[in-house]
């Protein structure tokens, strides 16, 4: 089932989305969260900003393991760069830091994706964005003014870790390292309510969403179990002429049977033979000839002998 209201989405793999309600309590958006700052410190370490963060950029398994996706907008930095300084952002505007909305040339890249991070846990726990805009350009005078509020129903230690998060200047900005220390991400959510349970496949009802793409081929060919692919053979349709060079066709060839002419020499490249065809005393084995020249001796040499 997908449960409505104040709610967001997280992508499954097949382009639907299960619904995370922020009424079930803090274990489920804990535990999501929890493997995005995992995800997160992967790409860091590897020197790769990711700059769109986001609740629709984050795929689910059916067992529940978060995967991030769409590395479109990321960015590899330079494997001996001194820091994380980049220059250029194409993410979410709903997602994007102040320094970014306030036009920056430079800003440091892996603290965008905390940023981002915690406007995706405000999202995932309130069902709320914290800036919000009737335009992109009021959006961004919002978030360029850093101005928001958190849900009092966060509870002290939610509204603590999103406030280090999405602090103003990225200096005091939290690190990755601060949001592993952090009680709330310590501490052992308890669970409320029963998990929202992933949807079975609509097209064919599979709970566990296998994936494969054999439907998909037997409806784009039209292909039934009754059928066999024998018989399609037949009617295969070649679009090009695949005739080899030096090759001739097969009408040719039987037309030239028939007729008893024979048929012309063909070079690989295409073009015919310009060698004249052998006549019938060449036809000696090279070996014997040259046998024969060398050790055969003339009639001339034999006479003088005799003379002398």
């Amino acid at each position: 089932m997908l449960v409505t209201g104040n709610d967001c989405p997280i992508k499954t793999g097949r382009d639907e989305a299960i619904r995370i309600c922020p009424k079930q309590g803090d274990m489920c958006s804990e535990d999501y969260f929890c493997q995005l700052v995992d995800g997160l410190e992967y790409l860091h370490s590897q020197g790769i900003v990711h700059k769109d963060i986001k609740p629709g950029n984050l795929l689910l398994t059916t067992d529940g393991t978060l995967k991030i996706s769409d590395l479109g907008v990321a960015e590899a930095l330079h494997p001996f760069a001194e820091g994380d300084t980049c220059r250029t952002s194409q993410g979410s505007p709903a997602f994007q830091p102040p320094e970014i909305a306030n036009g920056l040339d430079t800003f440091s890249g892996f603290k965008v994706d905390i940023w981002s991070a915690g406007v995706t846990l405000y999202n995932i726990t309130t069902g709320l964005y914290p800036f919000e805009g009737d335009n992109i350009y009021k959006l961004f005078e919002n978030i360029g003014k850093g101005d928001y509020t958190i849900p009092e129903d966060c509870g002290p230690l939610l509204s603590d870790l999103l406030k280090g998060m999405l602090e103003y200047d990225p200096a005091k900005r939290f690190s990755i390292q601060q949001i592993r220390r952090h009680n709330w991400f310590r501490k052992k959510h308890p669970q409320m309510d029963p998990l929202v349970p992933i949807p079975p496949s609509p097209e064919t009802k599979d709970r566990w969403r296998s994936l494969t793409v054999v439907p998909y081929l037997e409806d784009l060919h039209g292909y039934s179990e009754d059928e066999d692919l024998c018989d399609l053979e037949d009617e295969i349709i070649y679009t090009q002429d695949f005739t080899v060079p030096g090759q001739v066709p097969e009408e040719d060839l039987f037309a030239q049977m028939q007729s008893h002419v024979p048929s012309k020499q063909v070079c690989m490249n295409g073009t015919e033979s310009q060698l004249k065809p052998a006549n019938s005393s060449d036809h000696r084995d090279p070996f014997v000839s040259s046998h024969l020249e060398t050790s055969a001796p003339s009639v001339s040499t034999g006479r003088k002998n005799m003379l002398h």
